[in-house]
């Protein structure tokens, strides 16, 4: 984001009844540059501008935020969650186990899945906070090439 300020973010506060304060807003953009960042990337990120902001008001920061619909959150694996900005579209997280990346997906492609999900037990699913676990396309074909050499079967086989 670069250090420029979003108006839709001052308003979207504003309606709620809120300010845009400095913390805010530097926790806005670093949630923003970083995109999946967990609090302590977020505070990092922060501490290169305000180097006297600490994790509680990181913490607290965020859980204002989200309780605006400003950012969300999702579980990415083992650990702090990961904070994303809201107002992209609802996304999947793909996580792989062996790079550590994440790609999102569109929610569509699990459509029938969920339709499954709502047919088969009357569950809605909350899309914001998925994740799937597996292995990219990279390391997936990294490991079909190291397969005959150790005679490893490649994931899902």
């Amino acid at each position: 984001m670069g250090g420029v300020v979003s108006t839709d973010w001052k308003s979207d506060l504003r309606q709620r009844g809120y300010r845009l304060t400095p913390q805010r807003q530097l926790v806005l953009e670093a949630v923003d540059a970083l995109e999946h960042a967990t609090p302590d990337d977020i505070l990092c990120e922060v501490r290169r501008t305000a180097s006297g902001v600490n994790i509680s008001t990181v913490y607290r920061t965020l859980e204002l935020l989200e309780e605006l619909g400003l950012v969300s959150h999702a579980h990415l694996g083992h650990g702090a969650p990961t904070y994303h900005l809201a107002d992209r579209h609802h996304h999947l997280h793909l996580v792989c186990r062996d790079c550590s990346g994440v790609i999102e997906a569109d929610v569509e492609v699990a459509a029938d899945f969920t339709g499954k999900l709502r047919e088969t037990f009357g569950f809605e699913t909350d899309m914001k906070h998925f994740a799937i676990f597996g292995r990219c396309g990279d390391c997936a074909a990294r490991k079909r090439e190291e397969a005959p050499e150790t005679g490893e079967a490649p994931a899902g086989e």
